[in-house]
This record gives C-alpha cells, sequence and structure tokens, in this order.
C-alpha cells in the first residue's frame, strides 16, 4: 500500500501558507510526520483526512483519488485528531457501538465493539461514562474508533501530548502493534513519539518539508557533527556567538548545549552521538 502526496499547497485566507508544494511518498507501517507547532502537520492531516482541500496539488491512495473520492477514502480511513469531542455522560461501550453504526457497521458490529474495547484495554470500564476517563485512557477509546471498519489508513494527529510517561508507554505499545499491516500516520512534535513508532519519517517546518526518509539515514547525516558541552549560564550568549547551537538542556542546573560542526571545535567540546532531536533541530535552524 503506498500514499502518494504531490506538490501539496495550502494558504489560508490570513495569508498563512500552511504547505508549500510538498511532495511524499508513504509506505505501509509507522511513518512519523515531526514538526513544532504550526509547522503544517495539521494542515496535511486534514487534507489527507479529505476535511480540507489544497489549493493545488494530489494526494492518491493506490489507485484511490483522495482529493476527489472522498466518500470512498473515508471508508477505508481511521482518523484520530488532535482533539475529538464525545458525550462526556455516555459510556465508553455504547459511544463505539454508536459510531460504529454511523460507520455503517451492522453485522457483528458487538463482537468487533468488544473485541476493540479488548484490544485497547478498556474493557474492564466498558460501562463508565467517558468524561471518567483520563488523558490516555480517552485516546485510547480515539484509537479504538479510528479501528472501527480495519482501515487501511489511519491518521493520528498529536496523540501523546499532555499524557504522563505510563500512559505514554501504553500508547506507543498499542500503536506499535496495529500499524503493522496498515499505514499510520503520526503527527507529532515529540521527537521520542517518532524514535520510538516510526521505521520512516519526515520533518516539515513553516510548510516546507525539510527531511523525508529513515531515521537511522538521517542519524548518519549528522555522524561527527554533533558536539556537547557543559557550560555556565553566563557563557551560553558567547558560545552562541562562536557556535552553531541547535539544543540547549538544563543539567544540574547548568546548560548543556549541543552544536553543529564539520570538525571538533576544541574548547572543552566532546563529540556526542546524534540523536533524532538533534536531527530535528539541525534541521529547523537549515543547518542540515
Amino acid at each position: 500500500m503506498e500514499l502518494k502526496i504531490q506538490n501539496l499547497s495550502k494558504s489560508y485566507a490570513n495569508g498563512v501558507k500552511a504547505l508549500d508544494n510538498v511532495s511524499l511518498t508513504i509506505e505501509s507501517g509507522m511513518f512519523g510526520l515531526l514538526g513544532p507547532n504550526g509547522a503544517g502537520k495539521s494542515t496535511l492531516m486534514k487534507i489527507i483526512a479529505t476535511l480540507l482541500d489544497p489549493d493545488s496539488g494530489s494526494v492518491m491512495l493506490d489507485d484511490l483519488d483522495v482529493l476527489h473520492k472522498k466518500e470512498e477514502v473515508r471508508k477505508v480511513l481511521g482518523y484520530l485528531p488532535q482533539e475529538f469531542g464525545v458525550y462526556p455522560k455516555v459510556s465508553a461501550l455504547d459511544m463505539l457501538s454508536h459510531i460504529a453504526i454511523l460507520k455503517g457497521i451492522s453485522g457483528g458490529k458487538k463482537d468487533l465493539v468488544n473485541a476493540l474495547l479488548q484490544k485497547v484495554n478498556l474493557w474492564d470500564v466498558r460501562k463508565k461514562a467517558l468524561s471518567s476517563f483520563s488523558g490516555g485512557m480517552k485516546q485510547r477509546f480515539g484509537i479504538a474508533q479510528a479501528l472501527l471498519g480495519d482501515p487501511k489508513l489511519i491518521i493520528v494527529d498529536e496523540p501523546t501530548a499532555g499524557l504522563d510517561p505510563g500512559e505514554r508507554n501504553r500508547f506507543y505499545n498499542l500503536l506499535s502493534e496495529i500499524g503493522e499491516n496498515r499505514i499510520v500516520i503520526l503527527s507529532t512534535h515529540i521527537v521520542d513519539d517518532v524514535k520510538e513508532l516510526c521505521q520512516n519519517m519526515a520533518i516539515i517546518n513553516k510548510g516546507n518539508l525539510l527531511f523525508s526518509g529513515s531515521p537511522s539515514n538521517a542519524l548518519s547525516s549528522l555522524e561527527g557533527r554533533i558536539w556537547t558541552k557543559q557550560i555556565t549560564k553566563q557563557e551560553l550568549s558567547e558560545i552562541g556567538d562562536a557556535h552553531k547551537i541547535i539544543s540547549t538542556r538544563m543539567v544540574g542546573g547548568k546548560p548543556l548545549i549541543h552544536v553543529f560542526n564539520d570538525s571538533a571545535p576544541g574548547d572543552g567540546f566532546t563529540k556526542s552521538e546524534a540523536d533524532l532531536e538533534d536531527v530535528f533541530f539541525s534541521k529547523i535552524a537549515g543547518l542540515n
């Protein structure tokens, strides 16, 4: 299975260019779409999910024209938006059954709903109101509704934002399980989401595609070019003038910086093994 996006552009009435001639090919498995907030990720997801029309370009799911055969696409699509509403006083069991009816599922509906609630580990709370669910439980319910109808394409937009580490891990496990035999697009600004789950990825910023490929290829492009040093807060500005700082994090109350340089910068810097966070920040900064 293949999703082929070609020359996709979208501008809004306020003049913001959300997508600028984006071309991308996504095959079966987990695919990570990484970018900061406002990068254009949600716009791209809404276009693929048939909720928004682009200004130009095309999207094909195998031989199915996504932009012009929306009803056909929706039959094979599962979608978990960044924010989704539910009836708060309705139980998970009743709500999922209702959504199944809306999706045109009749035969075997009860067995399917029961199986999905077990799959997302909500069976024991199936009769509880959705308003009583934690953030992670609501996201797992969102995945259950996205899986109704055994979709070929699943879109998940910022699914782990606000989840605690335990819920995030449970969600990772669930996504990795469902992503084996279909296309699952994971849109996120959290680098760890992509590192944990995705065989292939893309980085988007200000509507432009900056990278597309495997995480391992992205990391290899930075081999020997990331250097680290712990400094004082007072040194940060001076070092920033002399080096290309791509990230700063506090360790023990002092900044630990990563800089991008083709060779050893000296002055106490040590070589650091690149991670996806380095890839992300260097691409956003236009350094690699």
